[in-house]
């Protein structure tokens, strides 16, 4: 999904970057979560990175009205559709 809000992952922040420089720039990040996707507030204006593999992160405590989570869960094999 893309485009209502950024969502939350409970994936930790890791910078992938082999340049020095990336990863010290994001060392601060230590305990954010990564956010996938864009949300309503992204236009080709000012953010540049609204699609599905987009990745920013935010910290635990961050809250904002275009990030959001998914809930997910296994559904008992007796009450499985089909």
């Amino acid at each position: 999904m893309v485009g209502n809000v950024w969502e939350w992952t409970v994936q930790n922040f890791k910078v992938m970057s082999l340049k020095k420089a990336v990863r010290e720039a994001h060392k601060d990040k230590q305990g954010f979560k990564i956010c996938k996707g864009g949300s309503y507030l992204c236009h080709a204006s000012y953010c540049h990175r609204y699609r599905i593999a987009a990745r920013t992160a935010n910290s635990p405590d961050s809250s904002t009205g275009h990030t959001g989570f998914r809930l997910v869960y296994d559904t008992p094999p007796d009450k499985a559709m089909g």
